[in-house]
């Protein structure tokens, strides 16, 4: 049972009767962040529609290989090698999905990663909506120093007790997603909702499990899943202004080797109305490159078109207040 905090709304009388009727809050711990990895442990926390912890749930997997960065999980190849694979969980994980919003932290990571993992079990997730808590502290305007789940979780009050474990981040997403709910309810704030799009064609190639499960030999292979994006709902307003903000519409692309992974960098431009582009042109607003100096094609297009460029960084922050589109 979660308990009540001090900063937490009273639930309002008239609830909204728009909301969703049931969620799911997730967490999943994975072998790393690209394409190809693996969820090593996943957790559920199941709500009602107002925010009421119905049960809990919590499962190991084995990956099949490296388990990635130990010494943020905890998780070795000895813990997992007795673990169900995740088609052997993925019915049990279904039924606590089923008809309801998928809630994370940075939804989209683990929704990717949800994704995929049915993909190959040749399965789909039965999720069509999903809620990131991130994007809601935003809509509701909290005054937090940044937007890491341990923040949101000062904000009201919760205690970590075991980070980077599935089961303890679940709880504490669950304890602060509670309020931030209610707060939207009393408000009549819009939930930022999102559909949620299984992955139909994929792709893979086994990556090898490094016997001592360390992390150094493991090295990413280019499994991609092959899905169309969706086509930008807003007009292109044009090239994006130094000093200024990003707005809904402006083409984007991207060049060279990036920290965060690709596929996520441009799955938060689409989310935020942005139109990823493959290519440089004279429409392009924007060209996001660590490296402007590679001379790369796209650099090189960027120099002759004079398209304005920025940094990785530089554009995460960019995109946490991006302009409205004009309608």
């Amino acid at each position: 049972m979660l308990e009540d905090r001090a900063t937490a709304v009273s639930s309002p009388t008239q609830w909204p009767t728009a909301y969703p009727k049931g969620y799911a809050v997730v967490d999943v711990e994975t072998t790393g962040l690209a394409r190809d990895d693996r969820i090593i442990s996943a957790a559920v926390y199941r709500l009602d529609e107002r925010g009421e912890v119905e049960d809990h749930w919590y499962t190991l997997v084995n990956p099949e290989r490296d388990p990635g960065p130990v010494w943020i999980h905890g998780l070795t190849s000895e813990v997992l090698e007795g673990a169900p694979l995740f088609a052997d969980i993925a019915e049990e994980f279904a039924a606590r999905l089923d008809g309801r919003v998928l809630v994370a932290h940075n939804a989209v990571f683990d929704w990717q990663m949800i994704a995929r993992e049915y993909a190959r079990a040749q399965r789909e997730a039965p999720v069509r909506q999903r809620l990131c808590t991130i994007a809601l502290s935003k809509e509701l305007g909290l005054p937090l120093p940044n937007f890491k789940l341990e923040s949101l979780a000062a904000h009201y009050g919760v205690v970590q007790q075991r980070a980077h474990h599935a089961l303890d981040d679940a709880r504490v997403l669950a304890e602060a997603f509670r309020p931030s709910l209610r707060a939207a309810a009393a408000g009549g704030v819009r939930l930022p909702l999102l559909e949620c799009r299984p992955l139909t064609e994929w792709s893979d190639r086994p990556v090898p499990r490094q016997p001592s499960g360390g992390y150094g030999g493991y090295r990413p292979s280019s499994w991609r899943p092959s899905r169309k994006r969706p086509a930008c709902p807003h007009p292109n307003p044009g090239r994006y202004e130094d000093g200024k903000r990003l707005k809904q519409g402006m083409r984007v692309a991207f060049s060279g080797d990036t920290s965060t992974d690709r596929e996520l960098l441009e799955d938060r431009a689409t989310e935020a109305g942005l139109h990823v582009a493959s290519s440089i042109s004279r429409l392009t607003s924007l060209l996001v490159t660590n490296d402007p100096d590679s001379g790369t094609s796209k650099v090189a297009k960027a120099r002759q078109f004079g398209t304005p460029v920025v940094d990785e960084a530089a554009f995460g922050q960019l995109l946490r207040d991006v302009e409205p589109a004009d309608e």
